[in-house]
């Protein structure tokens, strides 16, 4: 064995356990294969609080006094577009079963 491998495996060494110190004291994740991990991803900060936080609080789930307010509604606007003959068409009779039909 020569003297500059010897230097050369102790450098190893030596920059081996700087970098593994390195990744110790700063919490990060050791990869000297240099492949492909999610560790970049899973180290930012977890966004759905503040998206959460942005959105005001919707009293429409709680009260079922909106719902049922909110139902009645559609259901009067529905019956006034079937009395003018625009409503929805009956099962088998919109426009793809009549393109189906030709």
């Amino acid at each position: 064995m020569s003297l500059g491998s010897l230097k050369k495996l102790m450098a190893e060494a030596a920059i081996g356990g700087v970098t593994e110190a390195r990744a110790r004291i700063f919490g990060r994740v050791l990869n000297p294969t240099g492949q492909r991990s999610p560790h970049k991803i899973l180290r930012k900060k977890l966004i759905g609080d503040k998206v959460a936080q942005w959105y005001p609080y919707g009293i429409k789930k709680d009260d079922p006094l909106v719902m049922t307010q909110q139902e009645q509604e559609r259901l009067t606007k529905l019956e006034m577009l079937k009395r003018r003959g625009k409503g929805p068409p009956k099962k088998g009779q919109g426009k793809r079963a009549a393109k189906r039909n030709k």
